[in-house]
């Protein structure tokens, strides 16, 4: 089987809609949401949950009012500012176990905590792995393994050809959970200041974990200088621009019909689309 992780270095530069739209036109496959903490492909995909699941992961304090003393050395001494009169706020709590060691009775110990829930459903367009972090959760990234390992998991017993996954925005921790050991990454991104910058960014993450790039510009008419000028970019660096997709109101109009762009319209954005996934799939097939 071969992974592709669309990814970008901001959100809102279409990498949903294109995983939406590849969902649709790819077959044997099995579809990942890893971006855990704002996950949206389920809008588009609209899945039924077969299988629900809880994530377990960090710790928080809790005092034991029976224990406690209340002699006031874990509020002095927590950094974090997480406990007042002898209760600890646990979203404040960064788990780091401090107040536990220095108690002088014991009366502090470290609870595991339920940090979110991640799932297998079925769309009409295969199966989706997705999950949802708890809110002010941490380690995204081990969620992110999590579901990436689950969807393994299926491809190798239905035997299915590929893993498309929607990766998070940016280059932190959930990206690089999201990317090491992918076949192919293909990066979408909008010709904007910005969007050059953060092109720059996540290229150096790809290359430091050796996954082949491709580069998508998306709305590539809004400011074509710019356009040119991240063409100019990625050959120079030997990167391939795949695709150049139009700015087009249709987009919005298919999120707003809950539908992939490809099911709802066979205009250009629709044409370049598919394109680009037969590019990606030759890609991932050399």
């Amino acid at each position: 089987m071969k992974e592709v992780v669309v990814l970008s270095g901001k959100g809102g530069t279409g990498k949903t809609s294109l995983v939406a739209s590849f969902a649709a036109l790819a077959q044997s496959k099995v579809l990942v949401d890893c971006d855990v903490d704002a996950a949206d492909l389920y809008l588009l995909l609209k899945p039924q949950i077969t299988e629900e699941n809880e994530f377990w992961s960090g710790q928080v304090a809790f005092i034991d009012k029976e224990e406690c003393t209340e002699c006031g050395l874990c509020q002095e001494m927590c950094r974090f500012g997480a406990i007042k009169d002898y209760f600890v706020d646990k979203i404040s709590c960064e788990g780091c176990g401090l107040c536990s060691q220095i108690c002088p009775v014991n009366a502090i110990i470290m609870q595991s905590c339920m940090a979110g829930r991640w799932f297998i459903s079925e769309t009409s367009y295969g199966t989706l792995i997705h999950a949802k972090l708890g809110i002010t959760e941490e380690n995204s990234g081990k969620l992110v393994t999590l579901v990436r390992n689950s969807a393994r998991l299926v491809a190798e017993e239905e035997k299915f050809d590929y893993i498309i996954s929607d990766g998070p925005s940016g280059i932190g921790c959930p990206v690089i959970a999201s990317l090491s050991g992918a076949n192919l990454a293909l990066l979408v991104i909008e010709p904007t200041l910005s969007g050059i910058h953060d092109l720059e960014r996540v290229i150096g993450v790809c290359r430091h974990f050796g996954i082949p790039i491709l580069v998508c510009i998306n709305k590539y008419d809004i400011n074509e200088e710019n356009s040119y000028r991240i063409e100019d970019y990625c050959h120079k660096s030997d990167i391939e621009v795949a695709v150049k997709i139009p700015f087009d109101n249709v987009v919005t109009e298919a999120i707003v019909e809950g539908l992939p762009v490809v099911e709802y319209s066979d205009g250009k954005v629709t044409q370049q689309v598919r394109e680009l996934w037969k590019i990606v799939s030759v890609k991932l097939n050399n």
